[in-house]
């Protein structure tokens, strides 16, 4: 009888009960931020159907992940988007960062082209949301893109020791980092041009670099669920990472291109999109 009533009244006051009682881990309190977007009709399209989202001379449609403008970090040189790095890894000074395109893409051909320093590190990300959390004493913090969205790796796999680490290699260039390797791994030495696409169409996404598919996989199954609980973005590790991560995309499937600062030089140029809507 007592169970019965203990079971009963984890239902009368709904939800929020129901979670109290519930054996389950609580889900992650967050916010997903929605800055007004910029204006796609804004920008050039060119003969192959691709919407330019980066001139070669300005910034316009970019700025600073969980901020109104771009890092100063973050410079153009020679036609390119260059990152300034100072070595220091992930660490992001006042004037660096993450910097994204102020767009949510959800059906998607992207296509650019990096080189990278000796040693370097970086990535593409995509699906990304700008979530906020609150931290102990109430006062908003927003968390890393790396937590919300997948990343196509950028690395010199000849130099960086995170070419070594991870599982079969997929923390090399052009992986799903942490997740799954690139294979055939045909990136270039560093100080070389690499081509890197990304296909995201209905959940099925294709990582491309220089001209060959180097893996597949499809959000939103339970297949995508393992490789998170694989990784060190489990449920276990990162709850908050693993409920992002797990509805990449958020409910309407869509989110921001991201550039990734890790602390050393990148260069990237060719930045265009064909929308699969």
């Amino acid at each position: 009888m007592k169970k019965i009533i203990f079971l009963l009244s984890c239902f009368i006051a709904g939800g929020v009960l129901f979670t109290a009682c519930s054996s389950g881990p609580a889900k992650p309190s967050y916010t997903v931020l929605n800055k007004p977007a910029v204006d796609l009709s804004a920008f050039p399209v060119n003969e192959e159907g691709y919407i330019v989202l980066f001139d070669g001379q300005t910034f316009n449609g970019w700025r600073g992940y969980g901020k109104d403008n771009v890092p100063g970090k973050w410079v153009i040189e020679d036609g390119c988007i260059k990152f300034n790095g100072t070595g220091g890894g992930e660490a992001q000074e006042a004037d660096g960062g993450d910097i994204i395109f102020n767009h949510k893409f959800k059906n998607f051909e992207l296509l650019l082209e990096w080189k990278i320093s000796k040693g370097g590190n970086s990535g593409i990300f995509y699906l990304a949301q700008e979530v906020e959390t609150k931290d102990k004493d109430g006062n908003p913090v927003v968390e890393p893109i790396y937590i919300s969205a997948p990343e196509y790796q950028l690395l010199d796999n000849e130099n960086h020791p995170d070419a070594k680490l991870g599982k079969d290699n997929n923390r090399q260039a052009a992986s799903l980092y942490d997740m799954i390797p690139a294979v055939p791994q045909n990136a270039n030495p560093f100080g070389e041009w690499n081509v890197a696409k990304i296909l995201v169409y209905q959940g099925t996404v294709v990582h491309n670099q220089n001209g060959a598919n180097v893996l597949e996989y499809h959000l939103w199954t339970p297949k995508w669920t393992e490789l998170l609980q694989a990784s060190k973005f489990s449920e276990k590790a990162w709850p908050l990472a693993f409920e992002l991560l797990n509805s990449c995309g958020g409910k309407n499937h869509e989110g921001y291109i991201g550039l990734q600062d890790h602390g050393n030089d990148i260069w990237i140029r060719n930045i265009r999109i064909k929308l699969l809507d």
